[in-house]
């Protein structure tokens, strides 16, 4: 039996999504989880990985194991034994051939930035600015003139050492939205690079503070080289939001 699971946390405190030798990763506590509950080792693949300190609203994983109880059972049975930031939310049987990372058609990405200082309570989840404030208008423009079918190799930190062999991504959305203090960037593609939405987002930042200027975006996309003037904004920012299949 397959089964395909949507999973929620909070990656503060974590390694990333990927199994790592200390164990403190997504992947090792719901992989550790599974191994009391069917007395063997069962291995989970996660629809992509997500970097130390990077949460996620919906990381959807897959996994082979034989299940008699029902979904409201199982999903019940893992959200003992681990951390409440860690929370598994859905469950359903699906069909062998379905893979959580290989059947993806499209993601979503989130960014939050707060302008300004944001309090204790927050800046776990936002990158906070400072005293420097966006332009989202600009950032819009931006976002526009980079969306679309293209090579985004200048846009990921190991242009070396790609998890993706193919540098060509199709970005339909990357658009900022103001609520007050806070700027929310959506980036949606059929799949993104090695920390691509944290370089989207460091780019548009400076764009949005006049450090570079919109059609700057261009000039750097078609370098297809990663160069000083892309900035990887920080993690703590960003939010794995939807996996569409």
């Amino acid at each position: 039996m397959r089964w395909k699971c949507t999973v929620a946390y909070d990656g503060t405190q974590f390694e990333g999504w990927q199994s790592q030798p200390g164990g403190n990763t997504i992947q090792d506590f719901i992989e550790a989880r599974l191994a009391v509950m069917f007395e063997r080792r069962v291995v989970i693949h996660g629809s992509g990985r997500t970097d130390s300190g990077v949460h996620a609203r919906e990381q959807v994983f897959h996994f082979d194991a034989d299940w008699s109880h029902g979904p409201d059972k199982l999903i019940r049975a893992l959200r003992t034994g681990y951390p409440d930031s860690i929370q598994v939310y859905k469950a359903e049987e699906v069909d062998e051939d379905f893979h959580a990372r290989f059947s993806v058609v499209k993601k979503r990405y989130t960014y939050q930035f707060f302008e300004g200082f944001a309090d204790p309570f927050e800046t776990r989840y936002f990158w906070s600015t400072g005293n420097r404030r966006m332009d989202v208008e600009r950032m819009n423009t931006a976002g526009k003139l980079l969306s679309g079918k293209n090579d985004f190799s200048a846009f990921t930190a190991n242009p070396g050492e790609e998890r993706d062999d193919d540098p060509v991504k199709d970005l339909s959305l990357l658009r900022a939205e103001r609520i007050g203090p806070r700027v929310i960037l959506a980036a949606e593609a059929d799949g993104f690079l090695y920390r691509m939405v944290r370089s989207l987002a460091g780019c548009l930042f400076d764009v949005g503070i006049g450090k570079l200027e919109p059609e700057d975006v261009l000039r750097i996309r078609d370098s297809r080289e990663r160069k000083n003037l892309v900035l990887t904004a920080p993690a703590e920012g960003l939010f794995l939001d939807r996996v569409w299949y």
